[in-house]
């Protein structure tokens, strides 16, 4: 009777010690699926471009984009790139890099002049550049710019590619690995609460749906005779392959066809700097309007901006900001007497 009576309190515990097992096992679960859920909730907000989360201050590279200086290398590592116009009708750009990018060939690299500053200030980001005007050297001094000059550190943190049939400005190059050891060298800055200038979207934007839009497949941006910007949209890939003068747009190393998200484009005067007949002064600060592109659509915008280092705000026609496509994105600021066509 006793070892009955033992075998059921054994049977018993036994049961007892399964059954908080299998409670134990089932609140477990629900923990992992809680934890799946988050971390599924943790991908969702991010975004391919930028680390939303990070801190870190953007590097700004002024890059030459003189006919004979074509092709250039890495802008499609870039997450902004600008165009301005300066003498004579030329353009120049400058790109915008995460501090953790990864790039061997950046270039080749330009002067400074005085109107790319403020989007470099509007970034916070360090600027990076071969010599410059003497009104950019001034507000570089009087705006205390963090700032890298090949002039300066050319035998240090930049390249001479003497294998280009080019003449000697267009062979200037940096790459990431240099002005990271630039950045550490010079004990320059490397942190910004600025946040980003564009407002990501984690979800695809379709700008079909908003007021007055209208398909763009075919863009063309002409800032000067000599200037022609242009893109074509490929529906498969979501994204514009990019121009110049009617040509492919191609990077010198990997000879692929440069290719961006988003376009934003607006005009403003183009004005004689003071009594100097050759500098331009853009009269970007103000507000205006525009177009913003992204997948295959257009619509009208609105910009504006209150001072040298605010940032650019870009909203739709409602005073909303625009939501920006996961992707890199080329602003255009091209001159009033220049043109904007989109098919």
């Amino acid at each position: 009777m006793k070892k009955k009576s033992l075998l059921i309190i054994i049977v018993i515990i036994a049961v007892i010690a399964l059954g908080g097992f299998g409670i134990s096992t089932l609140f477990k679960d629900k923990d992992k699926t809680n934890n799946y859920d988050g971390e599924k909730e943790e991908v969702k907000s991010k975004v391919n471009i930028v680390d939303l989360n990070s801190n870190k201050r953007p590097i700004a590279v002024m890059i030459n984009t003189h006919n004979e200086a074509l092709p250039q290398s890495g802008l499609q590592d870039a997450y902004i790139v600008y165009e301005l116009m300066v003498e004579g009708g030329i353009t120049r750009m400058m790109a915008l890099f995460n501090q953790d990018f990864n790039v061997s060939k950046i270039g080749s690299i330009r002067s400074s002049r005085h109107n790319y500053l403020d989007y470099a200030m509007e970034n916070d980001a360090i600027y990076v550049h071969w010599g410059g005007s003497y009104v950019a050297y001034e507000d570089i001094e009087k705006l205390n710019i963090d700032h890298i000059d090949g002039i300066t550190y050319g035998s240090k943190y930049f390249t001479t590619d003497s294998s280009l049939k080019r003449s000697l400005e267009h062979t200037r190059f940096s790459s990431s690995d240099l002005i990271k050891e630039a950045i550490e060298k010079l004990k320059i800055r490397t942190t910004t609460d600025k946040g980003y200038l564009l407002n990501y979207s984690t979800d695809p934007v379709d700008l079909s749906q908003k007021e007055n839009s209208q398909v763009a497949n075919k863009i063309d941006i002409k800032y000067s005779s000599y200037r022609t910007s242009s893109y074509e949209y490929n529906s498969d890939e979501g994204v514009y392959y990019r121009y110049i003068n009617g040509n492919k747009h191609v990077d010198l190393v990997t000879k692929e066809q440069y290719h961006f998200k988003n376009i934003i484009a607006y005009s403003v005067p183009y004005n004689q700097y003071g009594t100097d007949q050759k500098l331009k002064d853009l009269q970007n600060i103000g507000s205006g309007e525009g177009v913003y592109i992204t997948n295959g659509y257009s619509v009208p915008i609105k910009w504006s901006k209150t001072s040298r280092s605010s940032k650019t705000v870009y909203t739709y026609m409602d005073g909303t900001e625009i939501d920006v496509s996961d992707g890199n994105t080329f602003i255009q600021v091209y001159p009033t007497s220049g043109n904007l066509t989109i098919e």
